[in-house]
């Protein structure tokens, strides 16, 4: 059993080198609205164009934070290449399961500080249109990072082949049902980790830019 344990170890390192890069440029992707949520709703700035600027490139880069979740498909070809039930339960599913939750965990503090911000401002009865909306957005944008291979900054490089050839895939019956689908995702597990996050933040904290739940009603 130890020889064969040891004998899988080299394919074991293998596959986790080959997946350290996309990992780490996804998780990097996924932080950049949570910076930028903290810049933009956590601090006593006017809505300038500078304020509008940051909030579109937020808007943006919001996708990448969810888009963590379809990376579970590199987990079924890991598994695949792997073949070992204790390097997979020790090894792959948590190291898969901590870059998976960081990247949604960006997302959902992104919108809770969204939510701080909207409560700020005297807007509290918008929260969660807005969560239900920005969850639109993001199923979409994922649908187009995952299938149709778009990034963020597409919208700059190339407006066009997102908004012609973006629209064009959704309008078909299967990609509406996958983008239905992971909406319905999005929306159960935001609702699911907000109120695990919140529930370590009852206190008011300056660290991340989380208040208590009952500075953010929704």
């Amino acid at each position: 059993m130890k020889g064969q344990l040891f004998e899988l170890i080299p394919t074991l390192v293998q596959v986790l080198h080959r997946n350290v890069g996309w990992m780490t440029w996804n998780l990097f992707l996924a932080s950049i609205p949570l910076a930028l949520s903290v810049w933009l709703f956590r601090t006593k700035r006017g809505r300038s164009w500078v304020w509008w600027f940051g909030f579109l490139v937020f808007f943006a880069f919001l996708p990448n934070a969810p888009y963590l979740l379809t990376d579970v498909i590199h987990l079924i070809h890991d598994i695949r290449t792997v073949q070992s039930v204790w390097m997979i339960t020790l090894v792959l599913i948590p190291v898969y399961f901590l870059v998976i939750m960081a990247g949604f965990g960006a997302y959902v503090i992104s919108l809770i500080n969204w939510g701080y911000y909207l409560h700020r401002v005297g807007k509290s009865q918008w929260i969660l249109g807005v969560e239900l909306i920005t969850h639109a957005f993001n199923a979409v944008g994922i649908y187009w990072g995952r299938f149709l291979r778009f990034n963020s900054w597409d919208f700059i490089t190339q407006p066009d082949a997102v908004l012609t050839r973006g629209i064009e895939e959704i309008l078909g019956k299967q990609p509406l049902v996958i983008i239905a689908i992971t909406f319905i995702v999005l929306t159960a597990l935001h609702w699911l980790m907000k109120r695990v996050i919140l529930s370590f933040f009852k206190q008011p904290h300056n660290g991340v830019g989380i208040k208590s739940q009952s500075s953010n009603p929704s």
